[in-house]
Order: C-alpha cells, then structure tokens, then sequence
C-alpha cells in the first residue's frame, strides 16, 4: 500500500484527491457510497502488477477531494465532468473504467456522454437502466418501496446526517459494508440507521484496520457529500432528458453478487436474463453472477474481481 501515489488535481473547479500506481494503459476506478479511493486497494495492487496504471479518485464529495455543499453540485454533469478535466490532466485520451455501486451509475454515464474516452467497462452491482421519461427516479423508488427506503430517507438535507450522527462512524461503515440481506434497506425516521442490523463480527475480507481508514475518512468530511449523489437524483432525471432511450456503446462485462439489494429489486433478474439489459447495452460481452457475494462485491472477493477485470480488458 506504502507504494501507492497520492496527488491532487485541479478539474471542474473542485481539487480532487487521486489514488495511482503502476503504468501502462490506465484504468479508472469509480467507487461507491459509502466509499472511497480505498474500495478498490486490492485491485490497484493486483492490476498495477499485471502491467496497467491504476488510477482511483476520492469523487466529489468524498475523502480528501472538495465537498461543494449544495445538493445541485453532484449532478451526473458534475461528476462527469469531474472524470474528464482529470483525464485531461492525466493527459491521457482514452482508458479502461471500471466502476462500483454509485461509481457503476456514473460510469454508465460517462459512456453515454463521453464513449470516446473509454475503451471498455466492466461495471459492478447497478445495471444500466436507461431514463424512465414518465417517473421521476426517487419517485419510482418511492412508490416500490415506500418512504423509508434508504433512497428516499436521504432525500432530506441533515435528516440522514442526524441519524449518521447518533452512532460511532466505524459501527456506521461496519453496518454499511457488512450486510448480506437482499431485501430492500429501510431507515425508518424513528430509529434510523439502528434499524440495520448489526454484524455479529468482521467477515475475514474486512479488518478492523480498513474500517477505521473508512472511519477516519467519513469523520474528518462527514457524509453529506456522499447523501449530495441521491439529493441530486432527480434534478439528474430532469436533466437527462436529451438522453432518453440512448444506448451504452463501448464494451462491457457486469458483475453483480446474487446477495446484492441491486439484483433483488423487482424486475432486475428478469431484466438481467432475458434480454433487457441486452438490448439497452448492446456490447455487453460478458455478464457475471457470483454466488453467495453480496453488494460489497470488490472488497468481498478481491482477487476473483480483479481477475474478473483483467481477463476482459486485456483483450483491447
């Protein structure tokens, strides 16, 4: 970990904190909520090995990049836009993306916007779910699952900061990072995040080191910056409009663990196997369902995931 570089860079009018090691081709890494640059440690060491140049940012709003306050600065555009002033800076044209969670839903985007810059994406957990121009996206999940799902939850600025507040920051990651339930996160406004169960202990994959890296972190900036992404979701729909029924147009491999909440929401298996997903990603080459993995799934299975990348972007 001693041999990974830490360097600042100036885009989109924020500074953002960059993660990176090795060279050669370059593969961008986007993580996720609630994360880091640091979600992806084992495949910066793994790949940088096999001869790429891994590059992981803290995104808008996390760790040690800016953390501009209004929910309307984390639009896709914002992100987005992000990613290419600091491909710009990197002075590089083109690279692998490789995104989770959060980070996935990006990527997505950013092959929408931008499919020059990427050669190929392997995107983990979020299928790509092309705009629904009839329903608004928290809306869609309000209706499915009520107000207390997690999604909704967030939509108030300081109401799930509050909840964050009331519980040491390594319980919150713990409960966070830990959880191996399918069905739909729920935090009720009466007991908030006390409504996650607790993990009875650390799985082997996660020690108690990497949770206080995470701890740390989340301490010093707090997670408004991470809630900002959801807060922004339905100005995104609004403003996604003349991207409505595109499809993705770059390589790609998806990898989803069959714990994962993403792939237990209804419709998404069905959507996954049938055709569907197919349709709107039509250079999908490869789609992956682990067994047993959860949402997590980078941190869960590092090596299998690091493979899992190699064995497709090494074919471009």
């Amino acid at each position: 970990m001693e041999k990974i570089e830490h360097t600042t860079v100036t885009t989109n009018g924020i500074k953002m904190h960059v993660a990176s090691i090795g060279s050669g081709p370059i593969i961008l890494f986007l993580h996720g909520f609630p994360e880091l640059w640091y979600t992806w440690r084992h495949q910066l060491l793994s790949l940088s090995s096999l001869g790429y140049r891994c590059v992981a940012p803290d995104l808008r709003g996390y760790g040690d990049s800016d953390a501009p306050p209004s929910p309307e600065s984390y639009t896709v555009f914002h992100i987005v836009g992000d990613l290419v002033g600091l491909l710009d800076a990197l002075g590089v044209d083109k690279v692998f993306l490789v995104g989770h969670d959060w980070g996935a839903m990006i990527a997505w985007n950013f092959c929408l916007f931008r499919p020059d810059r990427i050669k190929a994406l392997v995107n983990l957990s979020i299928p790509y779910h092309p705009r629904n121009p009839k329903v608004k996206t928290v809306d869609g999940y309000r209706a499915l699952f009520g107000d207390d799902f997690y999604i909704c939850r967030f939509q108030v600025p300081g109401e799930a900061e509050a909840h964050f507040a009331q519980m040491d920051t390594a319980k919150v990651m713990k409960k966070f990072l830990t959880t191996r339930d399918p069905n739909p996160p729920c935090i009720p406004r009466e007991t908030g995040l006390k409504a996650l169960p607790d993990p009875p202990a650390l799985p082997s994959w996660l020690s108690e080191d990497e949770i206080n890296y995470f701890a740390t972190k989340f301490s010093q900036k707090g997670f408004t910056g991470g809630l900002n992404y959801y807060r922004a979701m339905n100005l995104n729909w609004e403003l996604m409009a003349p991207w409505t029924g595109l499809q993705i147009q770059v390589p790609v491999k998806f990898i989803v663990g069959d714990l994962d909440i993403t792939y237990h929401i209804p419709g998404v298996k069905e959507y996954l196997q049938n055709g569907g997903f197919k349709k709107n990603v039509p250079f999908l080459q490869e789609l992956v369902v682990m067994e047993g993995v959860a949402h997590f799934i980078n941190q869960e299975k590092p090596q299998e995931i690091s493979m899992h990348i190699y064995d497709f972007i090494k074919k471009f």
